[in-house]
């Protein structure tokens, strides 16, 4: 009998089955697919499927997450030092960039003096709302990465208790603040609103609201935050972009794992407690549903009753380009990003979002665009025979309907365009997953709902239901740790990270936990 078996390959499912190893436990993981890491994975045309189709050979594509902030600053990753492992996080000068109409362009740089001074008579505000957050990113990250039912490490025990636990206030009058119609009075311009609330659309939801406001502030900390000296001293901060693309960090993570005696399972799809070997605990890296329909029967009614009625919420259709250059944007300095947010201005993005969250596919819909050129030359390839020059990789998703199975190529071809004119003409092959495809290649993205359930402030709190352990699921040693459990999602592998340190203790009886 295996000690933990582990359901979903993904991040999260990847961090409980490390920790789990490294305790000594004996560990396997199951994945349906024919490669490993969920929304994590680096592929070329054809390695699982035909969700590269139309695309070059020997250009790899990030076909889910490709820019990681978290890879450095999550809790679970500070402990298992993914440089250690080999992983090359590459931070770009220029984190995140927002176009705007006229060639305009707001700029967030990894110095925040640079930035403020960018936002003219903005960047005061800027700097007042961004800059006690970054200072005191751990702080931050520790309520932010945290389980949502007790004062997470980090907060009041550092060795700036005081100030700590004021940026954490400054964080909470902050979100409330760009989570409400009073989101516009700080600023006077139309430049750092829309930068801010470019980061703050990653939840694809309605905005203003507390979800996008806590994403914005988190993740806009972290593109100024500088690890400094100490423990964190090997990160550079910022918003990494993997040297070789996302798949780097899986591949860490597995070799660590085998390391340590576990082992994974490929091209294994868990339809029922038929498809699993007998273990003494479960960890579910997959939606609600899947582990109520594989071990529905160790769910007590009402638990069971609450976990069916978890909400999936919008969704994100995916974009790859195969590209002879890189985009000549009409603000030159957006090219050093390693995000692009095209959206256009505040109001524009809000816009676009309340249309998707009425079910209608917005004219100019909100797009994600990253070049991980910026930093990796490893990713522009040959063209190959017959063709001069190389071929780079550009990744773009743009917010829909769930369900849609519209082909938005057009759509985020346009938008890029509306800000990078020229863009279709070094454009040389493209491939669209429409969201009602996105499961296909991991089936936690119900509708192509790429948070793995709404990101309302809510089901963040109550997720996957409000209860004191959020991560164990009735009886027999069942536990659900994807993002659909706290945190909520993201590459950070917090979710499977808690969901293993008490299945640690509750289970196996280990009081001191590995990392």
């Amino acid at each position: 009998m295996q000690d933990a078996v582990v359901i979903g390959s993904g991040p999260n499912g990847l961090a409980a089955a490390v920790t789990l190893a490294r305790a000594g436990l004996s560990v396997t993981v199951l994945e349906a697919n024919a490669t490993v890491g969920g929304g994590a994975r680096t592929l070329a045309p054809g390695d699982d499927g035909d969700l590269l189709a139309g695309l070059a050979d020997g250009v790899v594509h990030d076909l889910c997450s490709a820019v990681h902030p978290m890879a450095w600053a999550s809790p679970f990753f500070r402990a298992f030092d993914l440089p250690a492992h080999g992983v090359d996080l590459r931070t770009p000068e220029v984190s995140y960039a927002q176009p705007l109409p006229g060639g305009r362009a707001a700029i967030a740089y990894r110095d925040l003096e640079r930035t403020a001074t960018g936002l003219g008579p903005d960047g005061a505000a800027w700097r007042s709302l961004l800059g006690p957050l970054a200072e005191h990113w751990r702080a931050v990250v520790a309520v932010g990465m945290g389980d949502r039912r007790s004062v997470p490490p980090g907060v009041l025990d550092g060795p700036r208790p005081v100030r700590q636990a004021a940026a954490v206030v400054r964080f909470g009058l902050g979100l409330l603040e760009q989570g409400s119609r009073a989101w516009d009075a700080r600023f006077a311009g139309d430049e750092a609103p829309a930068l801010l609330t470019g980061v703050g659309a990653h939840t694809i939801t309605p905005m203003p609201s507390l979800a996008s406001a806590g994403t914005a502030l988190m993740l806009g900390a972290l593109a100024h935050a500088t690890p400094g000296p100490g423990p964190d001293s090997a990160f550079d901060g910022g918003w990494a972009v993997p040297r070789g693309g996302s798949g780097a960090i899986v591949a860490a993570l597995v070799a660590d794992l085998e390391a340590h005696g576990g082992t994974v399972v490929t091209g294994h799809r868990v339809r029922s407690r038929a498809d699993l070997p007998a273990a003494r605990a479960l960890f579910f890296d997959t939606a609600p549903r899947t582990l109520l329909d594989v071990a529905g029967d160790a769910v007590p009614p009402g638990l069971r009753h609450d976990l069916a009625r978890f909400r999936h919420g919008n969704a994100a259709a995916k974009v790859d380009f195969d590209l002879s250059g890189p985009v000549q944007w009409a603000a030159a300095e957006v090219g050093r990003a390693g995000t692009v947010h095209v959206g256009g201005t505040r109001a524009q993005m809000a816009a676009a979002e309340a249309d998707v969250h009425a079910g209608r596919h917005a004219d100019r819909p909100m797009c994600l665009v990253s070049d991980p050129t910026v930093v990796d030359a490893t990713r522009r390839v040959p063209r190959g025979p017959g063709g001069a020059g190389e071929l780079r990789p550009l990744w773009a998703y743009a917010h829909v309907p769930a369900g849609s199975d519209v082909d938005v190529t057009e759509a985020v071809t346009a938008q890029i365009e509306r800000f990078a004119p020229g863009f279709r003409d070094v454009v040389v092959g493209s491939s669209c997953v429409p969201a009602t495809r996105m499961a296909e290649h991991n089936a936690n993205y119900v509708g192509g709902d790429i948070s793995a359930g709404a990101a309302t402030m809510w089901q963040l709190v109550a997720r996957p239901t409000l209860r004191a352990n959020p991560y164990r699921i009735g009886a027999g040693g069942v536990y659900l740790c994807s993002a659909s459990t706290p945190p909520g999602p993201g590459v950070h592998g917090m979710g499977g990270w808690h969901a293993a340190r008490r299945a640690l203790r509750e289970v196996f009886g280990v009081r001191v936990p590995p990392l």
